[in-house]
């Protein structure tokens, strides 16, 4: 098990003109990006070909405790969209993520955002 204490972040759809007009969403997915590449090299994590992952979304801070408390390890059912954290993660991690066969993968709300990698054998 690793696991990276970053915030996951979504891969989101890029346009031709995000090479010369910076978006937020986009200028936040390569400050991800760079966060989550030098976590893994700095620990030598490398994504495997199988692989489970879980993302553990931070709740608002304006969330009463009796609400943290209550959502707390259930399903994240809202957006981002569970594939956009993956192709997120695979895009950052491997250059050809076609050798990729076989992902498992869940959202969870949570305290603290976080992502954990599980080995499948």
């Amino acid at each position: 098990m690793i696991e990276i204490k970053i915030d996951p972040v979504p891969k989101p759809r890029m346009t031709r003109s995000d090479s010369w007009k910076h978006r937020p969403t986009v200028d936040r997915y390569y400050g991800f990006k760079d966060e989550l590449v030098l976590a893994c090299n700095k620990i030598g994590f490398k994504l495997p070909d199988k692989y489970k992952v879980e993302f553990f979304i931070k709740m608002s801070d304006s969330w009463s405790k009796k609400k943290k408390k209550e959502f707390e390890g259930k399903p994240h059912q809202q957006k981002p969209d569970l594939d956009n954290l993956v192709k997120a993660i695979q895009d950052c991690l491997v250059k050809e993520d076609s050798g990729i066969y076989h992902t498992e993968a869940s959202k969870i709300w949570w305290t603290e955002g976080k992502i954990v990698f599980y080995n499948i054998k």
